[in-house]
């Protein structure tokens, strides 16, 4: 066995000193040359100078050394990094056929299994077509919701109520995570949350901490050095797959505990109008259909929830730092709306600065910093540079997010650029994804974080805490590192606006 072991890494190492002698050859034969990056060491090429943590502000300082299009080689597999937005547009969207496959990390693909339950990093294959098809379908388009209006109405009303009652900053992204898992669980499954302590909810947040985890590229070796998976477990440096072992077990319990929930509900006749339940009924359904409706119900919850958590939570780091921002938008709500009831969905129209606001949250804290990567399914020749087959193509959402030849002032928080005659660009154009590969539930994570600004906005006072002093404790604008970016805990100060507001929020069933 051992024998055996040290033959596949040697194997693994005459594989990589092969492609790295192929690459050299192939640039020596006149063909257009690959993009400018860092230069690498010999068989293991960038794989140590690939940034570990906060990867887009890297990628970022690169873009002055090499240009918009830089590429790394991580012992033998090609990345390539856009750091203009205009270069994602023409390769992911213009040439989406070429651009909409997405990486096989064997971490999260094979070992966690996620490759099964989670679009994001499924191929573009005949069934990731049809669960996009079925689950655009279900979430509605821009101008049809399915009826989910009023769900969302109800869901950030209990937010709020839930703020009024437990206003300590460090409980907000509590509320903001039950709130989410709230509107997503009931879509998907008819599913009710408990107020405190629901399971489902907790079994969602570690099981989410740990898909943010695994789809960081570079954080497990394996993902670059794939022959690593056959290792025998109890060798050292196996330890990452009893961690494997160990997200698999969690991920198969958040995909199947609600699904088997909703089945026994239809055998009793009590189960609630769900995305599952409407599909489980129809007649003729095989074992085959029912791991396909499994499998898409999971994409709804998993894929929508933890990129929406970063918005919100974004909001009140924004409105604690910008109380003038926060001023014009509750102005703009009183005259519109006035004191008598809550901002809706149908006022949008009629709020341009609420709007402003909160496309401006978006741009200036992006939830998928660096975005995920796109593979490259044939050669391509872009701006004079060769993209290999198979490269790994990423966008540097954060840079596009704050680039000066789109966004003027861009570190500074302006609503205002969005609005007047001639708008700045929407940063929905970058940050709910590409081409082929956008979010299928986009319309309805926009509605969400508009309603939930909206809607907080009317009601709420948000301003730094204060010291035991009385001194305005003025928080950080610091965000995690992970594939998925989160600001840091901070504190703030949540009060009502007035007592008729919070009358407003605590009017509910």
């Amino acid at each position: 066995m051992v024998a055996s072991l040290h033959l596949q890494i040697i194997s693994g190492f005459v594989f990589l000193l092969a492609a790295y002698l192929l690459k050299k050859l192939e640039a020596k034969r006149g063909r257009e040359p690959l993009p400018p990056g860092p230069k690498g060491l010999p068989i293991l090429g960038n794989i140590l100078q690939w940034p570990k943590e906060a990867g887009w502000k890297t990628f970022a300082e690169w873009r002055r050394t090499y240009g918009d299009i830089v590429y790394c080689n991580l012992a033998g597999d090609p990345w390539v990094v856009l750091n203009s937005p205009q270069a994602a547009q023409d390769l992911f969207e213009k040439k989406g056929s070429i651009y909409c496959d997405r990486p096989y990390m064997t971490m999260s693909s094979e070992l966690v299994g996620w490759r099964e339950t989670l679009l994001d990093i499924a191929p573009y294959d005949e069934r990731t077509r049809e669960l996009r098809r079925l689950i655009t379908k279900q979430l509605g388009s821009k101008t049809n919701l399915g009826g989910y209006a009023d769900l969302l109405q109800t869901q950030v009303q209990r937010f709020l109520r839930r703020v009024l009652d437990d206003p300590e900053s460090e409980r907000l992204g509590t509320h903001i995570r039950t709130t989410i898992a709230a509107v997503i669980l009931d879509i998907a499954y008819g599913y009710e949350v408990q107020e405190k302590d629901d399971p489902l909810i907790r079994l969602a947040d570690g099981t989410l901490k740990e898909l943010v985890q695994v789809l960081t590229p570079g954080a497990y070796l394996v993902d670059s050095l794939p022959l690593l998976r056959h290792i025998p477990d109890w060798l050292p440096g196996a330890g990452f797959k009893r961690v494997a072992a160990r997200m698999r077990r969690h991920r198969e319990e958040l995909v199947d505990t609600p699904f088997l929930r909703v089945k026994e509900q239809l055998a009793h006749g009590t189960a609630k109008p769900s995305f599952t339940a409407s599909l489980l009924e129809q007649p003729g359904v095989t074992s085959a259909d029912e791991d396909f409706i499994k499998a898409a119900a999971s994409i709804i919850y998993t894929g929508g929830s933890d990129t929406t958590i970063p918005n919100a939570h974004s909001f009140f780091l924004a409105m604690t730092l910008h109380p003038s921002a926060q001023a014009t938008a509750q102005a703009e709500l009183d005259r519109v709306v006035g004191p008598d009831r809550l901002p809706t969905l149908a006022d949008r129209p009629m709020l341009p600065y609420v709007d402003a606001l909160a496309r401006e949250v978006l741009r200036r804290y992006p939830a998928i910093p660096q975005g995920l990567p796109h593979v490259s399914r044939e050669e391509d020749v872009y701006a004079g540079f060769r993209i290999p087959k198979g490269a790994n193509v990423i966008a540097n959402i954060w840079r596009f997010c704050r680039d000066p030849a789109t966004y003027a002032d861009p570190l500074a928080f302006k609503p205002e650029r969005f609005l007047g005659p001639t708008p700045e660009r929407d940063p929905r154009d970058f940050v709910f994804g590409f081409g082929r590969r956008v979010c299928p539930g986009i319309n309805l994570a926009d509605s969400w974080v508009f309603l939930a600004v909206a809607m907080s906005l009317a009601t709420l006072s948000i301003s730094p805490a204060t010291d035991a002093d009385g001194n305005a404790i003025i928080p950080k604008e610091e965000h995690t590192t992970g594939v998925i970016s989160y600001p840091k805990p901070f504190p703030c100060s949540i009060k009502p606006r007035s007592s008729k507001a919070e009358a407003l929020v605590r009017a509910l069933d």
